[in-house]
């Protein structure tokens, strides 16, 4: 479809697209430039070409029929593709989420998606991050959990999401639940936390622990508002402080604010997907006193368009310090975000920086 094909408003808003180098507008239409013979996506970052030898097409195969070819710069052919792959996750997700309560192996998957088994997994992960199982099982456990908040029994929902048996469903939940199915139907109801709260270089440090290990670590400048926030994430469990239990871990966690102890080697039990234990593995890795881009730690898990993905797992660390989110930066070497505040965040990595080079 060309540009004398669409109306006069539409135009205009597809060449403002052009304009603002709109990413938003790729996979809505490509644009081609009567001068140079080429076509490209609205996101093309090439010179600016004059309205009057633009015109407009659907998609690469209509500017292609009338005889453009695609850019170098901005591979809209490309792009294209990947626009299909992304549509087809989205519409194989679509059917995990209904059928959760069978199988689902990576055969039956790839059968739905018309594509091998291997070629289905690598597109798959390319796109969410994760392979096919990983996502079914990320998708059983949030089902299960939402049924449980809603009160069902835990063998009633243990089958309708999926699981095969009791004892697989116990096998997943340890790891990625931090407490068992029936604690957590309850909101944490029946199960203890410990916590303490002492003073830091960062301000006043919140560590907060389970039988198995440290479950929230929060920094501050208010005990009150502190306290709140981990009542707030475990509002039915029990909690009681412990300033002795808790001494060896907040003495490691001081040691470690002081240059003293550059690695951690502590226990944690948190919630987390199978996406969010990817890239907090990959936080572990990074030495102390050097940092990794956002864009880096994407391209280290295989797909390098998962950056924003990267940025909202470390915001969603409940045990700051333990699994060093500070340590990942912007592209530019700028901090970016950090729960806890930017100035902390460039206070730790100072720090750090300064200590291994003494």
């Amino acid at each position: 479809m060309q540009a004398e094909a669409y109306r006069a408003d539409q135009q205009e808003r597809y060449w403002q697209a052009v304009q603002e180098n709109d990413v938003r507008m790729n996979g809505v239409f490509v644009y081609a430039v009567k001068s140079t013979g080429i076509y490209c996506l609205p996101s093309c970052p090439s010179r600016l070409p004059r309205r009057e030898h633009v015109a407009f097409f659907a998609g690469p195969e209509d500017a292609e029929r009338a005889g453009f070819r695609p850019c170098r710069r901005c591979q809209p052919k490309r792009e294209s593709a990947e626009s299909e792959h992304i549509a087809l996750v989205k519409r194989l997700c679509a059917y995990i989420q209904e059928h959760l309560e069978e199988p689902l192996t990576l055969s039956d998957l790839s059968e739905q998606a018309h594509m091998s088994p291997f070629h289905l997994q690598r597109v798959f992960k390319r796109v969410m991050g994760i392979t096919p199982y990983q996502y079914v099982e990320a998708s059983r456990m949030r089902y299960l959990k939402d049924r449980l908040k809603d009160g069902e029994q835990v063998t009633t929902a243990l089958y309708e999401a999926g699981f095969s048996s009791p004892s697989r469903l116990y096998e997943r939940s340890a790891a990625q639940m931090g407490m068992s199915p029936v604690v957590y139907s309850n909101g944490g109801k029946g199960m203890t936390i410990s916590y303490t709260l002492v003073s830091s270089p960062l301000g006043r440090l919140l560590v907060a622990a389970t039988e198995r290990g440290i479950c929230e670590v929060r920094i501050g400048e208010n005990d009150e508002e502190l306290l709140a926030g981990l009542r707030a994430d475990y509002e039915a469990a029990q909690m009681q402080k412990d300033n002795v239990v808790l001494t060896e871990w907040v003495t490691v966690l001081l040691r470690h604010l002081e240059g003293q102890q550059p690695d951690l080697h502590l226990p944690v039990d948190v919630q987390a997907t199978a996406f969010q234990w990817k890239v907090w593995k990959e936080l572990l890795k990074i030495p102390y006193g050097e940092t990794r881009s956002y864009g880096e730690i994407a391209r280290a898990l295989g797909d390098p368009k998962k950056a924003r993905a990267v940025a909202n797992a470390c915001a969603s660390n409940p045990v700051a310090l333990v699994i060093p989110c500070h340590r990942v930066v912007r592209n530019n070497g700028a901090p970016g975000g950090y729960r806890w505040g930017i100035k902390r965040k460039q206070q730790l990595l100072d720090q750090e920086r300064h200590h291994k080079d003494v």
